[in-house]
């Protein structure tokens, strides 16, 4: 997938009208989509040191701070916080629909296009690496497989896949799924 194809179904295919959710915490990641010819997505791995989702892959991101203006205002906080990546490098195209974390925030991924080969400085506090996956094969729906849990009298599906040697899952791979149901309707009546 170009990157021209990919701004093209990004804008012209906004995801659907979200109803109003009640009231929760609220945070915000950022999909950082690396604008090269054939684009790619930047994904971090979080400090094994951290108390929550240590390991885990993500986007970076965070909870929404009183003097956050907006969501998108805290994502690009976040990912400068924890990758060095200044928000004027960043073209924020549009936002997916909000997702809900299993600690009870309220997740809006803000997608933004990146300038290729930026430097990063990862803090070491929270990132333990910084990897780039082409965007062509993150959008592939087949590479994500659920996983169905039932905890609490409630179902909750949760996708997986790997990547070289990182395994994404949980909301991250979730929201990486959603972007690519959005950019690409016509895989799901395959």
């Amino acid at each position: 997938m170009t990157l021209d194809r990919f701004l093209t179904r990004f804008l012209l295919q906004p995801p659907a009208a979200e109803a109003p959710q009640p009231a929760r915490r609220q945070a915000a990641v950022l999909v950082p989509v690396v604008a090269r010819q054939q684009p790619g997505l930047l994904l971090t791995r979080r400090s094994p040191l951290l108390r929550k989702h240590a390991g885990q892959v993500a986007f970076p991101g965070g909870m929404r701070d009183d003097t956050d203006a907006s969501l998108q205002v805290t994502a690009l906080r976040e990912a400068h916080e924890e990758i060095g990546l200044r928000p004027q490098d960043v073209r924020i195209i549009g936002t997916l629909p909000a997702v809900s974390s299993s600690t009870g925030f309220q997740v809006t991924p803000v997608v933004g296009l990146i300038p290729p080969d930026l430097p990063w400085t990862p803090n070491a506090d929270e990132v333990d690496a910084i990897f780039e996956m082409p965007l062509e094969e993150a959008l592939r729906l087949s590479r994500y497989a659920p996983l169905d849990i039932h905890r609490g009298g409630l179902h909750h599906r949760v996708w997986l896949s790997w990547y070289q040697d990182y395994f994404v899952w949980g909301m991250t791979a979730g929201i990486i799924r959603q972007l690519s149901l959005q950019v690409m309707p016509e895989l799901v009546s395959r």
